[in-house]
Parts: C-alpha cells; structure tokens; sequence
C-alpha cells in the first residue's frame, strides 16, 4: 500500500487574528484555502497545508498548516507582536520553567533544505529574548542525513516545516540545543535513516512531524528506525482528524495529538479541548493501528493494537503559534498542525532530563498520567469505540493522556 498524505484543511475557533490574505508560499498543497464555521462563533479561518500529498509509494507529508487570514511580514513595527502564542504563553499555558534543559540536545528531523534555518531562527528568538542559538555558540547544528553539509533541495513547504518546528522546541526549552537533520527527500527510509543519524550524534530527544497512511512494513520500519532504547522520540498524530498515521503509530515513539488552547478565568488561566469537529476530516489524528503492536504501558481495552495518541499539546491553527519563516515566505506567520506539537513536546522531555538508559520515554506519561491535564472535551470524527476519537475522562485518542503540566509525566 502506497503511504498516503493528508488532504488540505481547515479549522477555526475563536482566536480572532485579522489581517491580509497571503499567498501560500511556493511548495504548498496545490488546493485552494476553504473555511469552516467556527464551534462558538461566526469566526472561520482560513488555512493551507505547507507540504503537497506525496505522490509516490513510500513518501511522507508534513503536518503542518499556515494561516492564510492572518497579515504576514517581514519585520515588525516598533512595539508591535506578532500574531499567535509565544513562548511565554506556552510556559505559562503548560507551566514549564523558564531555564533548565542546559545541555540537552533536541533533534529536528524533516525533508529537503531550510537555507534560512538559523537566521530565521535567530529572528525568533531575538523577538522573544531568548538566547541566541547559533553554530557558532555551539547551540545551533544542520547536518545532512549522513551527518556532513551537502545538504538536500530547497523546499518551501519543508523549510516552513522546520522554522514551526525550532520555534517551538525554542519556546518549550530556551536552553536546549537544536540539531536538524533534513533527510535527502520525505521518502520513509531517508527520514529514517535521518532519525538514526541524530541518535548516532547524540540527541537524547528526537521529533519528527511528518507522517503518511499506515501499511504492512510498518513494524520492519519500526526496528529499523525508532527502536531506540534511551532516547526519547516524538511524532505529530496528523491533520485530518480521526484517523492513524504512521510513524505516530510506531510503538516505540511517543505520538503526539492536538488540542485548541484558550485563555480563560479558570484557575489554571487556561482551557484546552481537543483540536478537531464530530464532522470529522480536520484536526489531530487518532485512532487504533492496524499493524503496530500495542506497546504494554497502554491499557486501554477498546484497542488491541497500538492506540494513537499518547499525549498533546496546542496545535489548533486558529489558536496557532507564532512562527518566523522567510524562505520564499513573508516572515512573521501562524502555524498550526500536529506538527507544532511533536516538537513542543521533544522539548518538554528535554526540560524533565534524558531519559533511562534502557527505557522507552513513551511510557513515561502511563506511569504519571496525574501529571498531566487531562482534556474531556471535542472530538475529531465519529467512531466506534467512541474514546479513540471522542475526549473524555482519562485516556482518549485525539488528546491521549492530556497535555503537560509541568515536566513530571514526561521523567521515569
């Protein structure tokens, strides 16, 4: 079976950004920006996919998805912000500290070339006065997936891929250092081979936010390339709601779901439900796998195969991350998808340390699951049993466990 993409999607709720309509930067899916009503208000917002449906058997597509409403630039006004949450809003949204990861290295796996990787990201991070992460200061490294410099082709849509991803590993673990590893194409074998080249180099937390419909050499690419003992790897759910994706479904990584995140008056300031409508056809992915054995940690019973997702965090476009992207891109955007979370989350296990030498950090969340916030609202699709795709009590598809709160779920 031919690894599928996801098709373009929309999502909406009640973060309301305003601003021009931009062109969807050269490499996006083809199809044209749709809108959806929102859940509680009239508000709709307009998205694109950054990475087309891949073509060939094999290939995998991003998960990540832009704001066409939002007004897009280069540079900002004296005083001005840019649209969608920061990093103070994430720590303060997932109560992370401000300091702490120092000295643990977080890798980014993606397809093709960013040219303007660590420029864009010294722009992100200059904005939000974050320490500089440079090659030169040692905090910032590219490496082809061989571990040398003769780096991929550019892509648009990858390189708007891998800004979404250092920003947001840089908003969970300002201290951390940033190793990016783009793989020769979205082919599953270069991504893997990628994921085994940040291992080789060290990198104790390894995100990947990419994914493509599950097949029948699933668990061969699962000893191949995530097998790895002592390291702790994340992968985004997917964009189009219930549904499973691989390598998400992969037992060995911790997969990734996505919620809406809203500022409220509650106690903890914060609200999440999961990103996603009954309707189905957007939102984070979930669901039970067809081919990956369910690791031990996982009790649920309605799954006897692996179940997708393990944990979440903010991935909803409409309440989307302020992201810096230049390349063939106007600067200053907001991205959503899954895509933001897998890395966020890298990060958040960086802050809580590396993890046993012997352990599979996926089962970290099982063992702490009070530590999280749990999510018991929404849904991504209608399905049977109703948790792999409805929010509820405890453990669900799109949400998982819950989101961080704090960094004790994610440590032994």
């Amino acid at each position: 079976m031919a690894r599928r993409g996801v098709p373009a999607l929309l999502s909406a709720a009640t973060l309301v950004i305003g601003g021009l309509i931009a062109a969807a930067p050269a490499g996006a899916a083809p199809a044209a920006p749709h809108a959806s009503p929102a859940a509680s208000t009239s508000t709709a917002v307009h998205t694109h996919r950054l990475c087309s449906e891949p073509t060939k058997p094999g290939y995998m597509a991003c998960n990540a998805v832009a704001r066409t409403d939002v007004k897009q630039s280069l540079s900002l006004g004296h005083h001005l912000t840019p649209s969608g949450f920061g990093p103070s809003d994430l720590q303060s949204a997932y109560k992370l500290p401000k300091t702490g990861g120092s000295g643990q290295t977080v890798a980014i796996i993606d397809a093709n070339d960013d040219p303007n990787a660590e420029k864009d990201l010294a722009t992100y991070r200059k904005q939000y006065g974050l320490p500089d992460c440079t090659t030169a200061n040692g905090c910032f490294k590219k490496v082809d997936q061989n571990g040398g410099t003769k780096y991929p082709a550019p892509d648009a849509g990858w390189a708007g891929e891998i800004s979404l991803d250092v920003d947001m590993v840089s908003s969970a673990c300002p201290q951390c250092h940033i190793l990016l590893v783009e793989a020769n194409s979205a082919n599953m074998d270069d991504l893997g081979a990628a994921v085994n080249r940040a291992v080789t180099m060290g990198a104790k937390f390894v995100s990947n936010s990419y994914g493509g419909g599950e097949d029948s050499t699933d668990p061969t690419s699962d000893e191949k390339y995530f097998k790895h003992p002592g390291v702790a790897i994340t992968v985004s759910s997917g964009d189009s709601g219930y549904g499973v994706e691989y390598p998400a479904a992969s037992q060995y990584v911790t997969a990734v779901g996505g919620t809406s995140l809203k500022k409220d008056s509650s106690t903890r300031g914060w609200s999440e439900s999961v990103w996603g409508t009954k309707a189905g056809g957007e939102g984070a992915g979930s669901g039970c796998s067809q081919y990956d054995a369910k690791p031990s940690w996982q009790k649920d019973t309605g799954c006897a195969k692996r179940a997708v997702a393990d944990v979440a965090s903010v991935a909803d476009p409409a309440t989307g991350l302020a992201v810096y992207d230049s390349y063939q891109a106007t600067g200053w955007n907001v991205y959503g998808g899954t895509s933001a979370a897998a890395p966020f989350i890298a990060g958040v296990y960086a802050l809580a340390g590396a993890p046993g030498a012997s352990d599979t950090a996926a089962s970290y969340p099982y063992t702490h699951a009070s530590a999280l916030n749990d999510v018991t609202s929404g849904a991504n699709g209608s399905c049977s049993p109703a948790y792999l795709c409805t929010a509820g009590k405890g453990y669900d598809g799109p949400t998982g466990l819950g989101t961080p709160n704090g960094t004790a779920a994610f440590t032994k």
